[in-house]
């Protein structure tokens, strides 16, 4: 490392150790305008070395680790990822008329102190179901809600137009303040910097220049109350960052890619927490360019090209599995049948030039006069993201073709680009593949269509017997193979490190995109600071 790279870490480390000083001396202001309690007493605030977020919203931020704790939805997820009861006391369903009878809790209070009732469920789903200006990748998943009502202030009744097997878990979405909320534009709303909710944390206050999000327990939260007082989460971009907050103390526990992760095993004072995640990796092509609208049967063929092994071996650290299908490690998925492409460039060579592409005395193949070459862009502070798409990029060369690499600091869908190095996971129901791979798609950012995906997805989403599901998923699995939506690279395993000082952690279930789902069970972990 270059001198001037040791003290550009070295300034980071300071300035990111005086921000997280200066957040925790003193009183601040919590949304509603009421003072919070000053925390003089360090040893009981967990400080997270946290991802990048602009928002806290279950609907606008559908994987972020905050709008789990701050939100509560009428359901929420155990241990083993199925959907158990949660703002609802308890539910019916009724399958001649579709419907669902929730029975809410009651005495149950926002974070600012006013009832939650049946009324703050309908605004919600509403919301979700009835605003025609909302954008949110998750509205894919409330399509078949017809109806929405509240019998009274205790009781929220859904009716469905159709069968749904997810709807449960889609019953998990954190539920929104009406009273708050009503009226207002909630994609651009300031509620998404200053949230209000009913869950096991509450906000406190927001630092954007210093990076800092405070929360505190809520004290009056209906089910048990967290060990931890006080939770700081700073939003860290880069993970030697976070490898560095840790290493000087001032962070006390952070997701790490596996090689910043290996650095703490067996290290005194440290602990490793180590999850399975079903968040994978992939060269994402965007469908709506003009090469992969000419070139899009030779997609899966650059499978044969790339050798995953080498890359879950190096970049992953062995932390990690090859993938061959978006759903291999949900309990509906792993249909081997679905692997159909292994490390060959024979094979490679050979299906090229059934495809009709030549090399040029550049050694880059060329078909129709147009060189196979292509722009990714991938995110400049997402070093294993990076790393993943060097050694890609260098096979596909080797291979023949060019895979050109863009760093930008944020994902721009309108720039022109012909795909991206993408990570997404479906770790509950695998209906969770709907809103990502359907031609409509609300999170189908890429535009990718397949007749043959489209239809078994929605029998899938409408069929009650679970074993004719998983064979429908597994049939989906094949398909996607045959002309993938992206070309898969590998599973990452989610490699949390901790103080030793901190215990509780569950490593029992299956962790979600950026090893979101940590906090599943934050209510249960405790804090020593020695």
């Amino acid at each position: 490392m270059s001198s001037k790279g040791k003290i550009t870490r070295q300034l980071t480390a300071v300035i990111c150790i005086m921000a997280v000083s200066l957040s925790l001396i003193g009183c601040s202001l919590s949304s509603s305008g009421t003072k919070t309690t000053k925390v003089t007493d360090l040893s009981n605030t967990l400080v997270y070395a946290g991802e990048n977020i602009d928002t806290i919203n279950p609907i606008l931020s559908d994987h972020g680790e905050l709008s789990s704790i701050v939100f509560s939805g009428l359901m929420n997820y155990d241990a083993a990822g199925k959907p158990v009861v949660d703002l609802a006391e308890s539910y019916t369903y009724d399958d001649s008329s579709l419907t669902y009878t929730f029975n809410l809790r009651k005495g149950v209070l926002w974070h600012d102190g006013k009832p939650f009732t049946a009324e703050d469920v309908v605004f919600t789903y509403k919301k979700l179901t009835t605003d025609k200006t909302l954008s949110a990748s998750i509205l894919s998943q409330y399509l078949d809600i017809a109806s929405v009502q509240a019998k009274d202030e205790n009781t929220v009744i859904i009716v469905l137009s159709k069968y749904n097997a997810a709807m449960l878990d889609y019953f998990t979405v954190g539920i929104l303040p009406k009273h708050l909320l009503e009226g207002q534009d909630i994609t651009t709303s300031s509620f998404n910097q200053k949230p209000v909710g009913t869950g096991r944390y509450k906000f406190v206050e927001w630092d954007k220049a210093g990076g800092t999000i405070t929360l505190v327990r809520n004290e009056k939260y209906y089910g048990k109350v967290p060990n931890i007082e006080k939770l700081v989460y700073k939003t860290v971009a880069v993970e030697s960052t976070k490898a560095l907050m840790l290493e000087s103390g001032e962070a006390d526990l952070a997701w790490l890619n596996a090689n910043y992760a290996k650095k703490f095993r067996g290290k005194a004072g440290y602990k490793n927490f180590d999850f399975k995640t079903a968040d994978y990796r992939a060269v994402s092509p965007d469908f709506k360019s003009a090469f992969w609208i000419k070139n899009k049967d030779s997609i899966g063929v650059l499978n044969y090209a790339i050798n995953k092994d080498a890359v879950v071996k190096s970049v992953l650290n062995s932390q990690g599995s090859t993938a061959y299908s978006p759903i291999q490690l949900n309990s509906f998925g792993g249909n081997k049948a679905a692997d159909i492409y292994k490390y060959d460039l024979n094979k490679f060579a050979e299906e090229m030039k059934k495809l009709g592409w030549i090399k040029g005395s550049d050694g880059i193949y060329e078909r129709n006069g147009d060189k196979f070459h292509f722009k990714i862009q991938v995110r400049d502070y997402e070093e294993e993201r990076i790393d993943i798409a060097n050694i890609v990029s260098k096979q596909l060369k080797d291979a023949g073709v060019e895979m050109e690499i863009a760093l930008v600091t944020k994902f721009d869908w309108k720039a022109g680009y012909d795909g991206f190095l993408a990570g997404y996971a479906a770790e509950f129901d695998p209906d969770g593949t709907y809103q990502q791979f359907l031609s409509s798609g609300s999170a189908n950012t890429m535009k990718y269509s397949n007749p043959v995906v489209d239809d078994i997805l929605t029998k899938a989403r409408h069929t009650k017997d679970v074993n004719e599901r998983k064979a429908l998923y597994g049939e989906f699995e094949v398909a996607f193979a045959k002309e993938p939506a992206s070309i898969l690279i590998a599973f990452l395993d989610g490699n949390y490190v901790g103080i030793s000082g901190l215990n509780g952690l569950d490593t029992t279930r299956l962790l979600g995109h950026h090893a979101v789902g940590v906090m599943w069970n934050i209510e249960n972990w405790t804090l020593s600071k020695k």
